[in-house]
């Protein structure tokens, strides 16, 4: 499966602001962000300084690279679910990012079982989780309401999985999901709302750019 591998913190400081990829080091010090907060490369630093007028492709472009990134998608994985965005009623945007939100990884992230999205996708990749009775590895498997999340009985026994109790009661669960800590499992209520997703991705600038 095709996957970025580059350094996560060059994605923030391209974007021009924490994207939150590395969990809770973005909280710290350490954040590469907070020491290098100007776009990577040898001419990162000199185009902070330069003034110039932002063109309508450029906010567009940035704001699908954002929602791109901060999910962890690559591009022509992104278009296929814009595609599936348009086909579905209500608005195209809000409908993007639902999408988005429903992925099997992102449940896990949004559950408190992962610190970020990364780890969401390798520990449902390494086939730590049952949906609905069957076990899934597939981090793209969109889930929809009535779903039941679990963790498997196996990799319970997993260092990873034998304090995550306590260290998830710690991180809030979205409204959508009701979670289970004593059984580490969860069930998807309903659909996101709008309200309830990053207000900082721009999903109209994003229908604009794949709308030229």
């Amino acid at each position: 499966m095709a996957r970025y591998t580059g350094s996560v913190c060059k994605l923030c400081r391209r974007e021009g602001e924490k994207l939150f990829l590395k969990g809770e080091r973005c909280f710290t010090s350490k954040c590469a962000f907070e020491r290098r907060a100007y776009a990577p490369g040898q001419h990162g630093r000199f185009s902070e300084t330069r003034r110039r007028r932002e063109s309508d492709y450029n906010r567009q472009l940035r704001a699908k690279q954002k929602a791109r990134r901060i999910y962890g998608i690559l591009e022509k994985q992104f278009r296929r679910y814009f595609a599936l965005a348009v086909k579905q009623r209500g608005q195209t945007g809000a409908n993007l990012l639902i999408i988005l939100e429903t992925r099997l990884d992102n449940v896990v992230f949004r559950m408190g079982f992962a610190v970020n999205r990364t780890q969401a996708r390798q520990m449902v990749n390494h086939g730590h989780f049952i949906v609905n009775g069957r076990k899934s590895d597939i981090a793209s498997m969109l889930l929809k309401e009535g779903d039941v999340l679990t963790v498997r009985e196996g990799s319970k026994k997993n260092s990873l999985f034998q304090d995550l109790s306590e260290r998830a009661e710690k991180t809030n669960c979205a409204l959508w999901i009701e979670r289970d800590l004593k059984n580490l499992s969860s069930r998807i209520l309903r659909a996101p709302e709008r309200g309830e997703i990053d207000g900082n991705l721009n999903e109209q600038l994003i229908v604009e750019y794949y709308s030229r």
